[in-house]
């Protein structure tokens, strides 16, 4: 089981929670800059968790497939559905960012986030 997958159980509901802006903005000193780091960092996110369900949904896939032979996986489909249950990669890097789990590089200097 990746490392993803272990931080958010099946359970968790997709709660959304409204963010200060200040509170944003202060972990870099500019607002823009830190929604551009959650940015990132969702993209990142939504890669990994893409590769993932790519990865196990090719175990399924058979290449000789005719009209006919086409039929439902129940496996796949539970797959499919746990992957539609998880949080949405923004609401994962914006919890990261105010937990000072990622950090971001500018140029020469470090920003420690």
């Amino acid at each position: 089981m990746s490392k993803l997958r272990r931080q958010v159980s099946p359970n968790t509901p997709n709660v959304v929670e409204t963010r200060s802006l200040v509170a944003i903005k202060a972990k870099t000193g500019n607002l823009y800059e830190s929604i551009a780091i959650i940015a990132k960092r969702s993209n990142q996110i939504t890669i990994g968790i893409r590769e993932e369900l790519h990865s196990k949904l090719d175990e399924f896939a058979s290449h000789t497939d005719s009209l006919e032979e086409i039929h439902e996986n129940k496996e796949q489909i539970e797959i499919s559905k746990a992957y539609e249950r998880m949080p949405n990669a923004a609401i994962l890097a914006t919890e990261e960012f105010m937990a000072d789990k990622i950090y971001s590089r500018k140029g020469d200097e470090d920003l420690f986030v």
